[in-house]
Formats: structure tokens, sequence, C-alpha cells
């Protein structure tokens, strides 16, 4: 499918990451912006930031919408949360986002290394915030609650599209799994924000975006995030739909109705877009830290 006019937009020049770059590398740091192929990792490197990606390159999963390499991941790296905390100071950042690939191989998930960098980040780097976006871990609760312990500022965990499609798109996921774990997140208090984020045009319905939205409140989601889908490479699952611009405000104006109480929605939305200013905690000078 020929891409719209809207999902054009022009690149910043790539020597404007060259800073971002660097750091990552010395400190042989992984992200989801170029392992995902995320169509916003020029501008959001450009702009000072990126998402950094625990636990290695390799997926156990592998979700037919994703372009992380599935397979037998290496063990985890002791030393990687202090290489983040320290990427984190050096690039001066008011907010960090921190991922992982699915390590359905580990006892906890990963957990633990969820949890040692959210506490690494807050000794070397005081100022800034921390939101995580987890696997479900198998539904494992003392997993969910090692990385609740840790007291990130958001916990991020992402739905992606309707149950429907979860046998196509996500086989290795369960959408009432997922449900699970922003609920427990949700429950426990101890992160400023709950977050999840939808994937359009991959054949969802209307009532099956608001039926989603519904579930999301229930479970005491309180930040959504709902941006297009783009396949990554012709292996991967095609797109069903290309979602106007205007549909996605009127998708907006939807879950604010529900009571979120922060709504970021567009073509271009990606999970941790603009998290910082989401988060409140967009720096008013200096290095900017908009995450796409």
């Amino acid at each position: 499918m020929r891409l719209p006019p809207w999902l054009r937009k022009p690149r910043p020049h790539p020597a404007r990451s060259r800073r971002v770059r660097d750091a990552l590398a010395s400190f042989g740091l992984n992200t989801v912006c170029d392992e995902a192929l995320c169509p916003n990792r020029v501008d959001c490197l450009s702009r000072g930031t990126a998402t950094f990606m625990l636990l290695g390159d390799r997926c156990t999963r592998d979700c037919a919408f994703c372009a992380v390499e599935h397979g037998r991941p290496a063990p985890p790296d002791a030393d990687e949360p202090a290489r983040v905390a320290r990427c984190v100071r050096a690039l001066g950042l008011a907010h960090a986002v921190v991922t992982s690939v699915t390590r359905d191989d580990l006892t906890d998930g990963g957990a633990g290394h969820f949890a040692a960098t959210v506490g690494a980040v807050r000794s070397a780097a005081p100022s800034a915030g921390v939101e995580v976006l987890v696997p479900d871990f198998l539904g494992d609760a003392n997993a969910v609650e090692t990385v609740l312990a840790s007291r990130p500022d958001v916990f991020g965990h992402n739905v992606e599209t309707a149950p429907r499609l979860y046998a196509s798109a996500r086989p290795g996921a369960d959408y009432r799994r997922s449900l699970a774990v922003l609920s427990q997140a949700a429950a426990s208090g101890r992160s400023g924000h709950v977050k999840s984020a939808l994937m359009l045009g991959l054949g969802e319905t209307r009532d099956e975006i608001e039926g989603v939205l519904d579930d999301l409140r229930a479970a005491g989601v309180t930040v959504v995030c709902m941006g297009q889908y783009l396949r990554p490479s012709p292996e991967h699952l095609p797109v069903a739909r290309y979602v106007p611009p205007e549909e996605f405000d009127e998708l907006r104006a939807v879950a604010e109705a529900r009571g979120f109480a922060r709504v970021v929605a567009g073509p271009f939305v990606r999970s941790s877009y603009e998290a910082d200013r989401v988060a409140g905690r967009t720096r008013g000078a200096g290095l900017a830290t908009v995450a796409r």
C-alpha cells in the first residue's frame, strides 16, 4: 500500500543525531528505536533522546508486527543497568524511557533487571524521571511487583491491538493477561501513571477500539497512546488500513471522554511518544527529550 501524504514527513539531518548515537555506542546500549525500525528514530535521536532496550537484541517471542529479531538471547549483562544510568546522565535526559525484549527464558522475565536499571538511574541522575515499558512477564505477579517496588515514575505495558487480532498479531501474548498486569500496577499506587498503547490499522473495528479503551480504563490505566501501524518489512503483518489524522483526533476525544488523564493520538504516535511531556518532565531549555 502506498503511503498517504500524512505519513510522509521531512527527515532531520542525520548529523544531528550523532551525539546520541555516539553515547549509545560508547556505553554499548541497544535501543528499541533501531531494533524495531521505528519510523521516528532519526527524528528522536536528533532531538537528543532514545528509548533504551534492555536484555539484548533477541526476543523470545515473534510478534508478526515487530521488527525486533527473534531468537535465542544472550544471558543478561549485569553491568547494563549502570551503563544505562551513565548514558542518561551523559545525555542530560530529563526523562528516560526503558523497555526490553521479552525474555520468557528468564525466571523473572527480566523484572529484576528493570528494577536494577530504575535504581541505577535514580542514583546517577536523581532529577531524571524514569519510565518503564515492560513485557507481560507471563502474568507473574511477583515479577510485576519487583518492577513496581522500584517505583518508576511511569509504568507502561502495551496491549497493542484488539483481542480478536492477538492470534495473528501477537500469538505469544494474552489480552487478559496484559490487562491483569496493568490492573496490578494501577492498584499498587506505586507509579505516577500507568500507561498503555494501541496500534491502529491492523483490521480492528471502531467498536473494538472503544472496547479496548473501556478495558484499559477499567484496569486503571491513566495514559493511553494510539498510533498507526507501519509494516517494518514485507515479511511482517500487512497494513489493513491507513487511519487519517482526523480520525485520530476523534479517537483522542473519545478516550478523553472516558476519563484518561492524558491521551496521545496521531499517525506517528508510539508508546514512548513525547514521553517526557506526557509525564510532565520537559525541560524549558537545553537538550530536548522528545521520544516518539
